[in-house]
C-alpha cells in the first residue's frame, strides 16, 4: 500500500511528522508519491534536519523567496523544500507563524512538515519544547521504529528515555518492549504532545517486515495504541520499501445479532447448549472477545431478557432493539427488493440481512464508539464460527483490500461481514422492509471476498432458517403424530 492511501491524504492537508525513527524518510517518501501524480509538494521543518539531507529534495530555496518564485519551482520540480538558514551543518525552518502566510500565498496542494527532533534514534519522548507543530496540521503522523524493541532504554538508544522512566517507571537500561512504545505512542504528554484538537492522527510503526514475529509484535503495539480514540489508525511498514505500508490497523468493533430471524418457530437456535453448558450465542460473544475485539455489543429484541441471562457472565453490554414492525416485515419474503434482485441474491448466495435483523444491525451500528472504524457483522446463531475465519476477515481488512468484506467458499458467501464506517450511514438509512444484499451490490467497487479454505469453515447450510423451519415442522408433526 502506498502511503497517500494510507493516510488518506487529500489536497489542501497540512502533515506534520513527529516521534522518532523515520520521520524524514517518511516525509520525503510521501512527498514524491505525491509528486508523482502531479500535486505541487511544499516541505519544511520546524526544527532542524541534517544538511547532508537538503539532497534528498528535488529543489530546496528560501523560504522568504517571493510567491511567484516557489510556484515556479513547484511548477518544474513538483516537490520542494524550503528553509531559513543552513549553518554549522543544520538546516532550519522558518518560524511556525509563518505557516498561514505560506498557505495563502503559495498555490500548493499539500505541506508536508518535520516537527519534531530525535537525532536519528528509533524512539523518543518530547522535551519540554518539542515538538512544534502549526496550529494548521491537518494530520500528525507519530512515528516510531521496531528497531528499538529490545534495545536499552538509555540515552545512546533512546531520546529523552527520561521522561518515560519519570512518567511510567520503566526500568533505565532494561530492554524495551513492545508495551513501552504504545504507551508512549499513545500518551498525551509524549507521543500526542501538542496534536491540534481537530487534526486526524494516523500513527506510523517504521521498520515492520512482513511476515514473521516482528509483524506479531507490530500488530500488538498497534492495538494497544488504538486504546486512545485519538489514533485513527497505525500504519505498519517500512518507508523503504517499494510498498512502505504492509497494513492498516484500525479499531474493529463487533455486532452479535441475537434476534430472531422471523422466518422459525420455537425457541431461537442462539439458545441451543453446546459444550461445557454454554449457549450457542455465549460462544459466539466468547469467540469475540478472544479475538480482542475491544468493542462488541450485542444486540437483542423478542429475546433481549434470555439473552442477557445468556451473556452475563462475560459482561457484554446488550443493546435492544425495536422489533414491532420490523419483525413482521421480515415474513414479506424479499421484504421489498424486486424479482431480478431476489433471484440475483440467490444465484450468489450473499448474506441475507433484513426485518428483525437489520434493524438489530442498525441499533448496534449507532451504539458503537465514533472511533470504530469498522464492524464484524455476526449472527448469534453462528455456531460453526471459528476464530480463523475471524482473523482472515480482521487480516483483509487490515490490508485496505475493501469497505465491505464477506467470506466465501467456491460460489457460497455468509457470515460473518465486514462493514466500513464509510458505509454505515447507507445501513443506516435502509428502509425497515430493506435487505443488506441491496447494498452489496449498490458498491461494487466497495465489495470483497476473502477466500475460505474449508467449506466447513461457513455455517452448515442445515443451519439455514429454511431447513430450521422444515426441521421444526417435522419436529412439530412427530410429537402430534
Amino acid at each position: 500500500m502506498k502511503l497517500r492511501q494510507a493516510f488518506d491524504i487529500s489536497r489542501g492537508e497540512v502533515v506534520a511528522f513527529v516521534g522518532a525513527g523515520g520521520k524524514t524518510s517518511l516525509l520525503v517518501g510521501l512527498g514524491y508519491e505525491l509528486a508523482e501524480e502531479g500535486w505541487r509538494i511544499l516541505a519544511t521543518t520546524s526544527t532542524t534536519l541534517r544538511e547532508d539531507q537538503i539532497s534528498l529534495f528535488p529543489r530546496a530555496m528560501p523560504y522568504d523567496a517571493d510567491a511567484r518564485s516557489i510556484s515556479d519551482a513547484l511548477n518544474d520540480d513538483r516537490f520542494v523544500l524550503l528553509y531559513d538558514e543552513i549553518r554549522n551543518g543544520r538546516v532550519y525552518g522558518p518560524d511556525l507563524g509563518w505557516t498561514p502566510q505560506l498557505l495563502d500565498s503559495v498555490d500548493s496542494d499539500a505541506l508536508l512538515v518535520e516537527a519534531d527532533e530525535a537525532d536519528g534514534m528509533p524512539f523518543k519522548a518530547p522535551l519540554p519544547s518539542q515538538p512544534r507543530i502549526p496550529t494548521e496540521t491537518s494530520l500528525v503522523v507519530p512515528v516510531a521504529s521496531l528497531a528499538a524493541l529490545g534495545k536499552p532504554l538509555d540515552d545512546e538508544s533512546v531520546y529523552n528515555p527520561q521522561s518515560m522512566v519519570e512518567r511510567y517507571g520503566f526500568v533505565e537500561n532494561s530492554p524495551i518492549k513492545s508495551p513501552w512504545l504504545a504507551q508512549v505512542l499513545r500518551d498525551e504528554e509524549l507521543g500526542l504532545k501538542d496534536v491540534p484538537p481537530k487534526a486526524r492522527v494516523i500513527a506510523f510503526l517504521n521498520r515492520t517486515p512482513e511476515r514473521g514475529y516482528l509483524r506479531g509484535r507490530a500488530r500488538l503495539i498497534a492495538r494497544l495504541s488504538l486504546q486512545n480514540a485519538r489514533i485513527q489508525a497505525v500504519a505498519l511498514g517500512s518507508v523503504r520499501a517499494l510498498e512502505p505500508v504492509h497494513e492498516m490497523q484500525r479499531s474493529v468493533g463487533a455486532i452479535v445479532l441475537a434476534v430472531d430471524d422471523g422466518r422459525s418457530s420455537g425457541s431461537p437456535r442462539m439458545f441451543d447448549a453446546i459444550d461445557g453448558g454454554k449457549t450457542v450465542v455465549g460462544q459466539v460473544s466468547e469467540l469475540l472477545m478472544r479475538s480482542r475485539i475491544d468493542h462488541i455489543r450485542v444486540v437483542a429484541a423478542t429475546h433481549a431478557r434470555d439473552v442477557r441471562a445468556a451473556l452475563k457472565p462475560l459482561g457484554l453490554k446488550i443493546v435492544r432493539c425495536r422489533a414491532g414492525q420490523s419483525r413482521k416485515l421480515s415474513h414479506n419474503g424479499a421484504g421489498g427488493v424486486d424479482r431480478e434482485n431476489r433471484e440475483d441474491a440467490r444465484r450468489f448466495e450473499l448474506p441475507d440481512v433484513r426485518g428483525e435483523q437489520l434493524a438489530a444491525l442498525k441499533a448496534g451500528l449507532k451504539d458503537l464508539p465514533e472511533h470504530v472504524a469498522a464492524a464484524l457483522v455476526v449472527p448469534g446463531d453462528q455456531s460453526r464460527l471459528g476464530p480463523k475465519v475471524i482473523y482472515q476477515m480482521l487480516s483483509a481488512y487490515a490490508r485496505g483490500t475493501s469497505e465491505l468484506l464477506i467470506p466465501r467458499y467456491g460460489r457460497r458467501h455468509d457470515f460473518p461481514i465486514l462493514i466500513s464506517r464509510r458505509l454505515w450511514s447507507e445501513v443506516v438509512s435502509m428502509p425497515r422492509n430493506g435487505n443488506l444484499s441491496d447494498l452489496f451490490r449498490s458498491y461494487p467497487d466497495s465489495l470483497g471476498f476473502v477466500d475460505l479454505e474449508r467449506e466447513q469453515d461457513l455455517p452448515d447450510k442445515s443451519d439455514k432458517p429454511a431447513h430450521r423451519q422444515r426441521r421444526t415442522r417435522a419436529r412439530q408433526k412427530d410429537q402430534s403424530g
